[in-house]
């Protein structure tokens, strides 16, 4: 520490002040520079230690996952509904049917003239084109009893088609055009394999004579059994709530691709008008059935000749059948029959059933558990695996339990023996 307070009664020679000014200019300026240097290394060093301060980035927001609407802003159903629309609304034809009578049970959509023997366009259906050699595919309820059948298309062009095949079995049939100058747009067929419940579907078709109208919904429910115009029904098909009324019917059920896997044909109403209750012919038996229309002009279908009853638990101990298990009671085997000839046995011994409506009236049927080794759990199985996978000749292998015994049934199918 420097003392800078000058001694008492020092002598006061000028060079003497003069050393003292000196010597105090010096320690002034050597302290300022040992400041400043100081200040300089303390500011580098605090730089050099501390860590260099960066700007925090923005947050990353979390990613949300969002559905994109389709171009123009519209919303995912609308775009594929337009989208069905758009492409296969040429595919749909009108069909009016002419007949020198009235319909049977007033089936009639459009004015009924007097009957003086001419024809009458009298019924409105709808269909839709299958391939470019001019296959239209509708109803055979729609075609029974016309004598000439008017195909109308999208863009109003008009052609007279000819019923190259029908089936009252399934309900269907095959108009066949010339298809030449016409502008032909043949649908995509789907699968039954990918058809569930709740799915998206929609209708094209004509109801009560309106050309070119869609409605759509969604599957309510699939492996339906509905009536046919003979005596047998019509196994797996589709219900939907998509608005169906009369002149829908043959017209096509499309899912969200645009592939028909149906064939509209029924509808569950008391007032003959869409009360959200409608069913369509399943696209497994369209493809089999209308490849055989146009072959062949008919389509035989596999046949067993047996009645049965779906097991229900709650007939367990009055069949003598472990309530745990699955299957199908033969009920009865006509006679004659392929399965006759393979052995089956239907109920033998009638019984009064506690509970009538639910368990049969007889014991002693055999209880069918598999067919081809796929088990069974409904009568409606059965017959939805006939239907889709096998032709008369075929021979199946049915696994059949007999007084709680199993073994295998070897059955060949013969074709549906014709109405009468």
């Amino acid at each position: 520490m420097y003392d800078l307070t000058p001694p008492a009664r020092r002598s006061k020679s000028p060079f003497a002040l003069l050393a003292v000014v000196a010597l105090f200019s010096l320690v002034v300026l050597c302290a300022v520079t040992t400041l400043g240097l100081a200040s300089w290394l303390q500011a580098t060093s605090a730089r050099s230690a501390a860590p260099r301060v960066v700007a925090p980035a923005p947050a990353t927001p979390r990613p949300q996952v969002v559905v994109q609407p389709p171009p123009e802003g519209i919303d995912y159903e609308s775009a594929v509904l337009r989208n069905i629309y758009e492409q296969y609304n040429r595919s749909v034809v009108n069909i009016t049917v002419w007949m020198d009578h009235p319909p049977i049970e007033g089936t009639s959509l459009l004015p009924v003239p007097q009957d003086d023997g001419r024809l009458m366009p009298l019924v409105n259906g709808s269909g839709f084109v299958l391939d470019q050699a001019g296959h239209i595919v509708t109803n055979h309820h729609v075609v029974e009893q016309g004598q000439r059948f008017q195909i109308t298309f999208y863009d109003g062009a008009a052609a007279i088609g000819e019923v190259i095949g029908r089936d009252p079995d399934s309900d269907l049939a095959v108009l066949k055009i010339d298809p030449d100058g016409y502008d032909l747009v043949p649908v995509q067929l789907g699968s039954m394999e990918d058809v569930y419940v709740g799915m998206r579907v929609a209708a094209i078709g004509n109801p009560f004579g309106l050309q070119g109208t869609l409605t759509s919904g969604i599957v309510s429910a699939i492996g339906r059994t509905i009536p046919s115009n003979s005596n047998f029904s019509i196994p797996d098909s589709i219900q939907t709530d998509a608005a169906i009324n009369p002149g829908n019917s043959g017209g096509p059920l499309f899912n969200e691709q645009g592939q028909v896997i149906g064939v509209n044909a029924q509808i569950r109403s008391e007032v003959r008008a869409n009360s959200g209750v409608g069913f369509a012919i399943p696209v497994a038996i369209v493809e089999r059935v209308v490849a055989g229309l146009i072959a062949d002009g008919r389509y035989q279908h596999s046949y067993m000749g047996i009645s049965g009853v779906s097991f229900s638990p709650i007939c367990g101990a009055e069949q003598g059948i472990d309530r745990a298990k699955r299957g199908v009671i033969v009920d009865r085997v006509l006679n004659n029959s392929p399965a006759a000839r393979a052995g089956l046995r239907g109920n033998a011994r009638p019984i009064q059933s506690a509970y009538a409506d639910l368990c049969p009236d007889g014991v002693g049927g055999d209880f069918v558990v598999a067919v081809d080794q796929r088990p069974i759990q409904t009568f409606d199985d059965l017959l939805i695996y006939l239907a889709r996978y096998t032709s008369p000749g075929d021979t199946i292998t049915l696994t059949v339990e007999r007084d709680g015994k199993p073994f295998d049934v070897a059955l060949t199918l013969a074709p549906r023996p014709q109405r009468n």
